[in-house]
C-alpha cells in the first residue's frame, strides 16, 4: 500500500508485496465470476444469475465475519429496506451511524451480500452501519438508486441522528452513489454528513472506454453494459450519474481507497485531484495488485481487513471532530451566559 500526503493522505508503509491470499484470489477471479467468460462477453449479462451468484459467494465471508466479531448484531429496519449492523449485541440509542451503499454495478448486490464489509466497519468504528437495499437497474434505472439513498439519509435525520453524526460510505457503484448523494444534499441546501469513505468508487461513467486494467466483472465491456443499464435515458455527463464530473465544492472530508490493478485507478486519482482543487479535504490510499472493491474480500484477505480498519479510523476521526465541535460550542455558550 502507498498513500499520498500531498492530497491529505495518511502516512503510508510504501509498496508491499501482495499476500498469498490476494495472489490466489487474483488468479482465481475468472472462476469466481464465471467459467465461460468469453461466452458471457458475447451476450448480455444474465442479471438474475449474477444476483444469485453474488449472494452465494458472499455467504462464507458473512459467516466468518460474524465469527470474527461475535458481539455484532444484524437487524432489519422496520421501515426502510435494508440491514442494520450493530457493533454490540446490546445497542443503545443510535447517536451516530454509517450509511453504507453497496456496490454491484447498480444492477446486483444487496445489504446481504455486503455483510462482511458492514460487520467489520461497525466493529472497528464502534458505529452502527445501515446498508439500504436501493432499487437496482435495469428494472429501476437512474435516478431510482439516488432517490433511495436520499430517502435513507433523510429517514436517519428524521429519527434524530444529526447530519454531522453520519458518515456515508460505499464501494464501486456504491462509492459513486455516495458521492452523488453528497452533491444532491448540497445542491438541495440540506445538512451534509461528517464525511465519506469511498472504496474504489465508480464515480465517472464517461470514462468506461479507458477501463483497460479491469478483470473479471470489471472488464471494459462489463462496465459499459452496466453503465447503459443504470443510465437508461440519462446522460453519462449528468452530475448525479457521474458525480466526479460535477461541482465538488463545499463537501465534507473524503477518504478514497483504490488499487493500481483495477479499472477505476485513473478515475479515482482524477477525482482526488478535482476534490483537491475544490478545497475538499481528501485522503487517498493506493494498494498494489489488489482486486477491485478490495473490502468485499474481507475477512479472507489481510489487505481487505486493513482497508476496512483504515476506513473505520477515518469514520472515528470524522465523528470525533464533530464531538469536539459540539463541546467547544457548548463551552462558548456557557462562557457567554456567565459573562452576561
Amino acid at each position: 500500500m502507498s498513500n499520498h500526503p500531498a492530497m491529505g493522505g495518511c502516512t503510508g508503509r510504501g509498496r508491499m508485496a501482495a499476500s498469498w491470499q490476494a495472489r490466489v484470489v487474483l488468479r482465481a477471479m475468472p472462476l469466481l465470476v464465471g467459467r465461460h467468460g468469453r461466452a458471457r462477453c458475447a451476450a448480455a449479462p444474465d442479471v438474475a444469475l449474477l444476483r444469485s451468484r453474488s449472494h452465494r459467494l458472499s455467504l462464507p465471508g458473512a459467516w466468518l465475519a460474524a465469527l470474527c466479531h461475535p458481539r455484532s448484531r444484524r437487524v432489519h429496519d422496520a421501515d426502510l429496506p435494508g440491514l442494520w449492523t450493530f457493533p454490540s449485541a446490546r445497542p443503545g440509542p443510535i447517536a451516530n451511524a454509517i450509511l453504507y451503499l453497496h456496490g454491484g454495478g447498480y444492477y446486483f448486490g444487496s445489504a446481504q451480500t455486503h455483510r462482511a464489509v458492514t460487520t467489520a466497519l461497525a466493529a472497528h468504528s464502534g458505529a452502527p452501519v445501515f446498508a439500504p437495499d436501493y432499487r437496482l437497474a435495469p428494472e429501476h434505472p437512474f435516478p431510482a438508486a439516488l432517490e433511495d439513498a436520499l430517502h435513507a439519509y433523510r429517514t436517519l435525520i428524521a429519527r434524530g441522528i444529526a447530519a454531522d453524526s453520519i458518515v456515508v460510505a460505499g464501494d464501486s457503484a456504491g462509492g459513486g452513489l455516495a458521492l452523488a448523494l453528497l452533491l444532491a444534499l448540497r445542491d438541495a441546501g440540506e445538512a451534509l454528513p461528517a464525511g465519506a469513505v469511498l472504496f474504489s468508487p465508480w464515480a465517472d461513467l464517461t470514462t468506461t472506454w479507458r477501463a483497460v486494467r479491469g478483470t473479471g466483472p470489471t472488464t471494459r465491456l462489463a462496465i459499459q453494459r452496466a453503465a447503459q443499464m443504470y443510465m437508461g435515458d440519462a446522460s453519462a455527463w449528468d452530475p448525479y450519474v457521474s458525480p466526479a464530473r460535477g461541482e465538488l465544492h463545499d463537501l465534507p472530508p473524503i477518504h478514497l481507497q483504490v488499487s493500481d490493478a483495477e479499472a477505476m485507478y485513473e478515475d479515482v486519482f482524477a477525482l482526488a485531484a478535482r476534490l483537491n482543487r475544490a478545497r475538499v479535504t481528501v485522503q487517498v490510499a493506493q494498494w498494489h495488485e489488489m482486486p477491485h472493491a478490495l473490502p468485499c474480500f474481507a475477512p479472507f484477505l489481510p489487505e481487505a481487513n486493513q482497508v476496512l480498519r483504515q476506513g473505520a479510523m477515518f469514520v472515528r476521526r470524522c465523528l470525533a471532530a464533530r464531538k469536539r465541535c459540539v463541546v467547544a460550542t457548548a463551552a462558548s455558550i456557557s462562557t457567554s451566559t456567565s459573562t452576561a
